[in-house]
Parts: structure tokens; sequence; C-alpha cells
């Protein structure tokens, strides 16, 4: 087994919402620990924990992402790790180098040049300046700034600071590395090479990642932790886990009525069949049929019945899924000024996760429509392999025979 690079250990950081009472608690808190009897662990008015008892170990070769909503405590556990600010209560042990990324810019004299900055991060992480020398031209080329490179960094933009600084963090090669957020800044191309770079350095490196891109967690991190109010929800290496738990947050149950021109309203929609329902959050399992039950009320005299379209959108947003629209042949029928039926999707093979469901109830010989709602239902689909992709699609191996 590699060896443990860092080490957390019940660590707790709290801070006060108030300046002047912060200021005031400051001065106390010198006094006390001066006389020893100054106490981390109680809260006193005005203050809360931003990050409360967090305990992990990371190893060479392991990838932790921290995820959770703003204001969970991502980031000032990073500080912590990264020692600009000071814990008050718990311990942090890191091994070996730390290269950190943790806001846009930081770590950065704005004044200096962007050849004068890598000289002074590397001084900053250990290196002597002759191996600096034998790593500048590669960190410029990284970067792809080159002609920006003797440029004051107050007049870099916001992406070409990311590249200066991931280049510098990661072709450093140090032992832990700590990226916050600040992929997001970069473009398609330059994330895309990042991810090759993790993925190189990542052998001999603990990577501590922070980011609200799923995909991007999913992608490179073999460890994760969802935090919640300065607490840890969840940790482990179920990463999948781990991020259906931190989008089933987001479900909120209420639906986006995006167009009604008053001709039909939706009176009812629920998932039929499901294995569970937790948290208001129906599940299946993969390669369950998938089946919805809708009914509409007809508010104004139709010439034909609408055509409805089932849209499935998934954890990022995107549309994954059009349901099949209904025809003649469905043979759906106005009865008392209702129509009420059931949509079905055989063996479901969408991986597990959280999807959000759409209804477009259109026009017949048109592109308009009578109505469109936005997220009617949510559902989860569950299995037991940790699978996160959009589709987890079924199989047949045959030997070749020429």
């Amino acid at each position: 087994m590699s060896e443990v690079l860092v080490s957390v250990e019940n660590l707790s950081k709290k801070f006060c919402k108030d300046l002047k009472t912060s200021l005031w608690y400051g001065v106390k808190d010198l006094a006390s620990g001066l006389s020893g009897n100054r106490n981390e662990r109680e809260l006193r008015p005005k203050e809360f924990w931003a990050v409360k008892d967090i305990s992990f170990e990371l190893r060479r070769g392991e990838c932790l992402g921290l995820i959770g909503h703003n204001g969970a405590g991502k980031s000032t556990l990073l500080k912590i790790l990264n020692g600009l600010i000071n814990p008050d209560a718990g311990k942090v042990t890191i091994k070996g180098r730390v290269g950190a990324l943790i806001e846009l810019g930081a770590g950065f004299n704005p004044i200096l040049s962007g050849r004068e900055n890598i000289y002074n991060n590397g001084a900053i992480l250990g290196f002597t300046r002759k191996e600096i020398d034998q790593k500048v031209e590669e960190i410029i080329d990284f970067a792809e700034i080159r002609e920006f490179i003797d440029m004051p960094v107050q007049n870099y933009s916001s992406g070409m600071k990311v590249r200066l600084g991931f280049a510098v963090a990661a072709q450093m090669e140090p032992d832990v590395l700590i990226i916050d957020e600040v992929l997001a800044v970069g473009d398609m191309g330059f994330v895309i090479k990042c991810f090759k770079q993790i993925d190189a350095i990542l052998p001999k490196t603990a990577i501590v990642f922070v980011s609200h891109s799923m995909p991007m967690v999913s992608r490179i991190c073999n460890q994760i932790i969802l935090m919640e109010n300065g607490i840890s929800k969840f940790q482990g290496n179920d990463v999948a886990k781990g991020i259906d738990l931190y989008y089933e947050r987001f479900v909120d149950n209420k639906f986006n009525l995006v167009y009604n021109d008053n001709t039909i309203e939706l009176e009812e929609v629920n998932l039929l069949e499901s294995q569970n329902i937790i948290d208001g959050v129906p599940q299946l399992k993969w390669l369950d049929d998938l089946k919805f039950h809708f009914r509409f009320k007809i508010k104004k005299a139709l010439k034909a019945i609408p055509i409805f379209t089932v849209i499935i959108f998934d954890k990022e947003q995107r549309p994954v899924a059009y349901l099949n629209c209904n025809d003649e042949s469905a043979g759906l029928k106005i009865i008392d000024s209702t129509i009420e039926f059931i949509v079905t999707h055989k063996s479901l093979q969408l991986s597990k996760g959280v999807y959000t469901v759409h209804i477009v109830a259109g026009k017949t010989s048109t592109q308009d429509y009578y109505l469109r709602i936005n997220g009617v239902l949510f559902f989860q689909v569950i299995d037991d392999r940790d699978i996160f992709p959009p589709f987890l699609l079924t199989t047949e191996f045959q030997n070749f025979k020429n």
C-alpha cells in the first residue's frame, strides 16, 4: 500500500458572522491562549462551524473529490490544507511539496510578469533556481501563453491566469496537488489537456479536487467527500453514490410551467411501479420498465388529440432521451373533458443517477404547442454497479469466426 501523504484528523474551523464581534472574539482568544483557557470546541453567539470534525487520509495515487453546494465548507477546508488559515481544532499532516490552485490568480504577484511568477512559485515549493530553469520552458509551453509570458499578470485574462496557475502547479510535480473549481474558467481544449496531465501525475501524487461539475469529478476521482454545512454527509470510494446524493439535494419536486395557452392543464403525473420512494424521489432499478401516468384537463375545444412528448434530462440537465410521441394508433380519447394515459418504456437502460422529466403537449400539424412543463417529475435509477455515464447498455459478446 502506498504511503499516506495527507492525514486530516477531526478538523474544525469556525467563523463569526459579524466583523465587530469577530474582532472582539479575536482579542479575547489572544488572552485566553496566553492563559491556556481557550475552548475551541464551543460556539459563541454569531459563530458557526464552516468545517466540523472532518477526517480522512489520502495516499499517493488517490484523487479525492470534494463536492457540495456553495457554502458547504469545501474552500475553507482547502485553505486549511494549504496553510492559508489555521484550524480551531484538529490536526493536518502533509508530506512533501504542495501545489495549489485555490483561487483565480492566487499566489501570483500581479505586478510581476508571468515568467517572474513562475520563479517565485517554484521557490515557494522549494525548488532551486537551476531546477526551475529546467522546467520553465515546459511550463510556458503547457500554458500556451508564450507571447504574453513577460507581461504583468495583472493584465492577464481569467483564462490566462488559470493556464499559468495550473501549468506551474502541475509541471512542478508536487507530492500533493490541490485544485479548487478554477478549471471551470478554462476553455474545453485546455481542460482536456489538464485532465491528461492529471492522469500522468496521479500515480505519484495525491490530489484534492473541488468542482461543481460531476462529470469532472467522476472522470478523475477515486475517493469522494460530500460536504453539507461544514460536515461530511458521505465519504468513501463509491464516487457514483456520493454524486447521486449530491444531486438528490437539488430535487425540489416543483415543476416549471414554461408555456401554457390555457387549452389543457396538467392535473396529475406520477411514476408507476417504482421500487421505492426516498425523499420524494421514486426509484427504479436498471432494466425495470419505465411507466408514467398523466392526466390532463381539457379547458378548450380541440380539433384533434395533442401530440404528447416526454423528454428525459440527466443530472447535468442534458436531454438524454425522447419517448416516442403518440399517434392515431395509440387510441387516446377525451372522456369527460379529460385525457388520461400511461407511457411505457420497456427495459430502461439509463445508468444510475437522478433524472428529470419534461412534458410537451404539441399541436398536430405545426411546431406549436399547447403546453410545456419542465421538471414535472424526478426519478432515480439505482444499480449495484458503480456506473455514472448516462447510459448502461446491454451487450452481447460472440467469438469472431473468419
